[in-house]
């Protein structure tokens, strides 16, 4: 059986960004579960989330934080899965804030981190993680990136003929 990726926002203001990870798990075909909880408001609940991940089917934790952005290095300190950060743009700072906190984690707690408001990168990047031991996901990846390329061709193509007419 698959594992599932858990899709973790700190706020549910975060759901715009985060609906971009959904829609391309669900374009993969992993499983996923979304929740809202907070390093600073629910500590005890991600907390446990994080313990009981691993047991309860998951391989992969998204977390999506915007501000200080504490929420992805706290369910890493509490599990030994992979811990995906999306910094969150928020009014402050434009997202810098919350870019900093998710990347500058202690030695022995690794968060990978995607760029500001990344939702899409994070959940390739699960699924590529998840690929490694699931050739179904693995060949759909190399599908992506193919189509991918021709999509660029294709656009190199377009300007090819619209240089050639100047």
């Amino acid at each position: 059986m698959m594992k599932k990726v858990a899709v973790i926002m700190g706020s549910d203001s975060d759901f715009p960004v985060v609906t971009k990870a959904v829609l391309k798990l669900k374009e993969f075909g992993v499983p996923y579960e979304v929740h809202v909880m907070s390093a600073h408001r629910t500590p005890d609940v991600a907390i446990r989330f994080a313990g009981e991940a691993k047991k309860n089917g998951f391989g992969v934790i998204i977390a999506a934080a915007g501000m200080a952005a504490h929420l992805a290095g706290v369910l890493a300190a509490k599990t030994t899965l992979p811990v995906i950060g999306i910094p969150c743009k928020s009014a402050q700072l434009d997202g810098m804030d919350a870019l900093l906190a998710t990347v500058m984690m202690p030695t022995g707690i690794p968060v990978a981190t995607v760029a500001v408001d990344g939702a899409a990168n994070a959940a390739i990047l699960a699924v590529e993680m998840l690929a490694l031991s699931d050739d179904s996901l693995a060949q759909k990846l190399e599908k992506m990136k193919a189509d991918m390329e021709k999509g660029v061709g294709a656009k190199d193509a377009a300007m090819q003929a619209k240089v050639a007419e100047l």
